[in-house]
Order: structure tokens, then C-alpha cells, then sequence
């Protein structure tokens, strides 16, 4: 008699923050952080979990971001959405995770170095990073990525949510252009 090999899917669950909803003002206001976390990601992960368990979790071995950078493992038809509720749940879970509170935002050792070689300082990279973010139409993402074929530092825009792991590339920085955080602000200033 052969051995079975039995693959568990992973449910996925709503990371827990490291930090308060409002500890990131005044860059982030606490109700954008609340409709982002509570309701935005809680639906990439509700999503995920509704697609992985259509598709099988047979085809689940791997964390979301193995199953990202190889969608091809996928069944076809679930592809899309594993690649949108995926790319979600791990777009936006990176995001929580690399914002501090009361941080000076100022890179330290190989990545400062890598920024220096290619933006010639940190206050160009910024300006640079900004005018790249800001041609995203819609939702998307810039990032700061690394290319593995390159071996080198650049900022990259991915649509809606489409991670750059699928294309060899690691993130280090990434801004999230959601048309919530606009409209947040502009529910705010008409009251």
C-alpha cells in the first residue's frame, strides 16, 4: 500500500495590527485605518479562504506569497481570484507591517546604500517614489522592490492587487493608492 499524502488547507485570519488604529496620525487617520483593516482586508481574507476552498486545498500547500509568485500552481480557474483576494490579504499585510509609528523614516545600512547608488539620496528617492505612486489610475500599489535578475533596487506599480512576487521581485517599501483613504478624508471635511 502506497502513503497518501493528506495537504491541510491554511485558513487565513485578519492579522492583528502592531500597533493602535490611530497611533499612525497625523500620516493615517484612524477611521482610514479602521475601514482599511476591519473591512477592506478582512474581505481579501474572507476572499482567499472562499477561493482556495473552490479551487481545492490540494493545490494549497504553500503561504499565499509561495502560491503568488508561482500562480501557474493554481488550477486555472481559480487563478484570478486567488491572485486578487491573495494579493490582498499579503499586499496589505506587508503594508501593516512596515509602517511604525513615530519612526524618522529614514532607511539604515544596505538599503540606504542601495537607495544612495541608485536615487543619489533618500529626499530623491522620495520625490521619485511620490511621482511614480501618483500615476497609478484606480486601486494599485508602488514599491520599492529588489530584482533578483538585475541584482538591483527599483520602484515598480502593480495594479489593483497584484504583488510583484510574481515576477521574481522582493518588496521593501510599498504605498497602497486606494481611493478609500481619499475618500475618508473628504467624508471628513464635509462635516
Amino acid at each position: 500500500m502506497g502513503t497518501q499524502i493528506i495537504w491541510f488547507m491554511v485558513s487565513y485570519q485578519l492579522p492583528k495590527l502592531p500597533y493602535g488604529y490611530d497611533e499612525l496620525e497625523p500620516f493615517i487617520d484612524t477611521e482610514t485605518m479602521k475601514i482599511h483593516h476591519k473591512k477592506h482586508h478582512q474581505a481579501y481574507v474572507d476572499g482567499l479562504n472562499k477561493s482556495l476552498e473552490q479551487v481545492g486545498s490540494a493545490s494549497h500547500p504553500q503561504y499565499i506569497s509561495s502560491i503568488l509568485s508561482d500562480l501557474k500552481s493554481i488550477p486555472e480557474s481559480g487563478r484570478s481570484a486567488i491572485n486578487f483576494f491573495g494579493g490582498g490579504f499579503e499586499n496589505h499585510r506587508l503594508f501593516w507591517e512596515t509602517m511604525i509609528p513615530n519612526a524618522d523614516g529614514k532607511p539604515e545600512g544596505k538599503l540606504e546604500d542601495s537607495i544612495d547608488v541608485y536615487f543619489d539620496n533618500f529626499e530623491n528617492f522620495k520625490k521619485v517614489f511620490s511621482e511614480k505612486a501618483i500615476t497609478i489610475q484606480g486601486s494599485g500599489w508602488c514599491w520599492l522592490v529588489f530584482n533578483q535578475t538585475y541584482n538591483k533596487i527599483e520602484i515598480i506599480t502593480t495594479p489593483n492587487q497584484d504583488s510583484p512576487l510574481d515576477s521574481s521581485k522582493n518588496s521593501f517599501v510599498r504605498i497602497g493608492c486606494l481611493g478609500t483613504c481619499i475618500l475618508s478624508k473628504v467624508s471628513k471635511q464635509k462635516t
